[in-house]
């Protein structure tokens, strides 16, 4: 194991949030831009504050868990220890996996349909921008652990 947490030179960490907050703008500017192609509807204002609150439970949940195991939160940083509790026991990465929900509870909130292709997109930019690297670093320093928890445990569901 690695005795003490470590970066790994890149300056990128503050990034994360920032893509969450873009693509939000991006729905907010679609419904407020092109207001004929949102649907409105008690039910999607309801599945949207479910899964906008959710997706930040969720979140919380796992930087709780994070804090617990005294690891870190922030991307491209080495933690000292695999985090296979709480909610990192259902899913490697529940932090990404909440930016997604929140991200669909904004795109249903708002009824901003077409704002759907957003999802995917961001899925896809998490997996290449930062689940790539950090499970790649993650398999690197702890090696058989870290293969047998991937067994164990589905990246995102």
């Amino acid at each position: 194991m690695v005795e003490n947490a470590q970066h790994d030179g890149t300056s990128d960490d503050h990034l994360l949030p920032a893509w969450l907050i873009a693509f939000i703008v991006l729905v907010w500017l679609q419904a407020f831009l092109w207001p004929g192609a949102t649907l409105s509807h008690m039910v999607l204002d309801v599945l949207g504050n479910i899964l906008f609150f959710a997706g930040l439970a969720l979140m919380g949940w796992a930087i709780c868990t994070f804090r617990r195991n005294a690891t870190f939160v922030v991307p491209h940083q080495i933690p000292d220890r695999i985090t296979i509790t709480g909610p990192f026991a259902r899913s490697r990465n529940p932090i990404y996996r909440g930016d997604l929900m929140v991200l669909a509870g904004v795109v249903a909130g708002l009824g901003a349909w077409p704002s759907l292709v957003l999802i995917p997109l961001l899925a896809m930019i998490l997996e290449r921008c930062f689940v790539a690297h950090e499970e790649a670093r993650m398999e690197q320093y702890f090696k058989a652990k870290f293969t047998d928890y991937t067994v164990k445990t589905p990246r995102w569901l």
